[in-house]
């Protein structure tokens, strides 16, 4: 026989969990993914990382929670500037909501990079750090190495032709050093980040700019001398954070994970509406853009997504013939890849808008290239001022192997039947009549790229070539030259998606095409079927090999190079 008491006791708890105050929490050690994964195995493996939209969700529904009092987050390196812009700028709306913010750290980079880490905990409204760790606040730099010496020794001969200068991808195979358009766009690029994180932080800790500089140039910090130049607020282990968050809100008060508390907070607003409800599409585009399906960007495991043109052309068009669906949302993240699939992408673009859907694209970390070439069509595109875009240019070659196979004693026969059946093969250099095609081809795509930026951003041809040539440019600096129209992160692109369309502030947001890890697993039933998936690696055609060997950019011609996640 069950006690009365104990049922009491039951109930009573059961109360409390329901009317207890929450203490939102984030943990930033793996990073957060913006889709799933397109392979399955990946999809499934990510099933427990934290996703952004839940995270921008849960803390946009966290701000008119009388229950939420609090949002305590771990911060660490895992993610990029743009994206530490955009948890930013959500966490300043939770504080204007009048719920406190607390960041803390073990360490802001233990010997390597701490910058972009701090910057974002600098948005809270306190900071935390481990009394041995470090604030590693030591600025913006790009190495960029330049291998034209070493294939020389190898034997290697690249063979490149771009269009224009500022396309500096050809540059890293064969140059020894910066030139002279090269070091001016690199240069630019760090003045504007760093002025970014600057200002950021002397905002946010309220310090003169000309402060934080001085601080930046001595960093990294001990934690003692963080803390009495005023970067942190407390020095403490994680026992310490949770303590004081408990004695400001009371024993009985809940820890939840935003992810989950968005998750379950927020299941009557996914479960199916009675009559016809009307949506905003979310299109995601992740990764190099390729031909055919998304998947695997390269050979590895851990290569990361790739944007195939297949799979982002099948979503918008199914979000256009969708009746319930009134604007859709591009969210490109993304350092180009392949021109024909770039402009796969950007056709279907298009034809969402003459269809009547407004189309926004929101620039995660990178858009660049063919990045920004998927995107230029758009109603309207919305960037963080550290994204990095631009780089409207367009690079094409080889690299010539003969002199390494002669070293290594490797000898080679070959027929052909057609003047240019060796075009592209890695044994012989390009003949006069095959630099001739090159440049047509290279001539072609900067001049149909060039002219669809002009008609979409609604720029003079000349002025688009001022800006283009190859340039990488932030998200700031892209915004006054006209490349993109409002700086800001995905909860701004969803809203101005509900205004184009003329939707309610809070009109639902569908991810397009929706398929569970395991209907990706069975068999597609067709070559349209949204469950066709293939993780081919073959931007660069018949070099697409030969490219992963030796290092090249294989997703194609319209291809950002390097890593430009800036951290």
């Amino acid at each position: 026989m069950v006690e009365p008491g104990t049922v009491v006791n039951v109930i009573k708890q059961a109360r409390d969990r329901r009317t207890a105050p929450l203490i939102l929490e984030l943990d930033l050690t793996e990073g957060i993914v913006e889709t799933a994964p397109a392979d399955p195995i990946s999809a499934i493996m990510s099933m427990r990382r934290t996703n952004l939209r839940d995270v921008l969700d849960g803390l946009r529904r966290a701000r008119s929670d009388s229950r939420v009092r609090a949002l305590v987050v771990k911060v660490t390196g895992g993610i990029g500037l743009a994206l530490a812009q955009e948890l930013r700028e959500a966490v300043q709306a939770l504080r204007e909501a009048g719920k406190l913010t607390v960041a803390w750290a073990e360490t802001f980079g233990e010997g390597g990079r701490g910058t972009v880490p701090f910057y974002l905990a600098t948005g809270f409204d306190k900071v935390y750090l481990q009394p041995t760790g470090e604030v590693g606040l030591t600025g913006v730099a790009l190495e960029e190495p330049f291998f034209a010496g070493a294939l020389e020794k190898a034997g290697v001969r690249p063979l490149f032709a771009k269009r224009h200068e500022y396309k500096t991808m050809a540059n890293t195979f064969m140059e020894r050093t910066y030139t002279p358009e090269h070091e001016e766009s690199s240069r630019r690029l760090v003045t504007s980040l760093g002025a970014q994180i600057t200002a950021g932080i002397a905002a946010s800790r309220g310090l003169p700019e000309e402060r934080v500089r001085e601080l930046t140039d001595r960093g990294p910090l001990l934690a003692g001398e963080a803390l009495e130049a005023g970067l942190v607020d407390r020095l403490g282990y994680r026992d310490e954070v949770y303590a004081d968050l408990r004695a400001e809100y009371g024993a009985q008060a809940q820890l939840r994970y935003v992810a989950r508390y968005n998750r379950t907070g927020g299941l009557t607003r996914r479960l199916p509406q009675p009559g016809r409800q009307d949506v905003v599409a979310l299109i995601n585009g992740h990764g190099p853009i390729r031909l055919g399906r998304s998947g695997r960007g390269g050979p590895l495991p851990n290569s990361g997504p790739a944007m195939g043109s297949d799979t982002v052309g099948a979503a918008l068009r199914a979000a256009t013939r969708d009746e319930r669906v009134k604007a859709i949302v591009f969210r490109v993240n993304s350092p180009g890849g392949s021109a024909v699939a770039s402009d796969a992408i950007w056709r279907e673009v298009v034809l969402a808008r003459r269809a009547g859907k407004p189309v926004i694209v929101s620039m995660g970390d990178v858009a660049a290239s063919g990045g920004y070439y998927v995107a230029m069509a758009a109603d309207a595109i919305v960037a963080q001022p550290g994204t990095i875009t631009g780089s409207i240019g367009v690079v094409v070659g080889k690299a010539v192997v003969t002199g390494l196979l002669d070293r290594v004693g490797v000898g080679l026969g070959t027929v052909a039947d057609g003047d240019h059946a060796r075009m592209f093969s890695a044994t012989k250099e390009f003949s006069d009549s095959e630099w001739e095609r090159i440049n047509a081809s290279l001539d072609r795509i900067y001049d149909d790229f060039t002219a669809k930026v002009a008609q979409g951003r609604e720029l003079t041809r000349e002025r688009v070539h001022e800006l283009a040539r190859g340039r990488v440019w932030t998200g700031a600096d892209a915004r006054e030259h006209g490349l993109v129209d409002e700086l800001g992160g995905l909860d701004l692109a969803l809203d101005l998606a509900r205004k184009r369309a003329g939707l309610p502030a809070d009109a639902p947001v569908r991810g397009y095409p929706h398929t569970s890890p395991l209907e990706r697993l069975r068999p597609p039933d067709s070559s349209e079927d949204r469950t066709a998936a293939s993780a081919r690696f073959d931007g660069w055609g018949s070099l697409g090999g030969l490219a992963a060997r030796l290092g090249l950019p294989a997703a194609g011609p319209l291809t950002l190079p390097g890593s430009w996640e800036i951290r």
